[in-house]
């Protein structure tokens, strides 16, 4: 399912070059706040496709919602441990 979910968004991801020391951008626009940079683009592939992984961790970490791609999805839940 992770993996999956993380290809979905790397085929969605949109490149383009700036002017910038690592001239390689690339976005996931259905995930807030991930990109990334790279001196090529498959720099930039690489570092977008570890940003998607923490994102996806941290959204975990602390509940907040994984958005639907396509017919992908991350569906987590979680139990609580907590004892009185």
């Amino acid at each position: 399912m992770l993996i999956e979910y993380i290809e979905e968004a790397l085929n969605r991801a949109h490149y383009e070059i700036i002017e910038d020391e690592e001239p390689f951008y690339g976005e996931v626009k259905e995930l807030p706040g991930v990109w990334a940079l790279g001196t090529t683009l498959e720099e930039c592939r690489k570092n977008l496709k570890d940003t998607i992984e923490g994102w996806i961790l941290l959204s975990i970490r602390k509940d907040l919602p994984i958005p639907k791609l396509g017919n992908k999805n991350i569906d987590i839940e979680v139990e609580s441990n907590i004892h009185s």
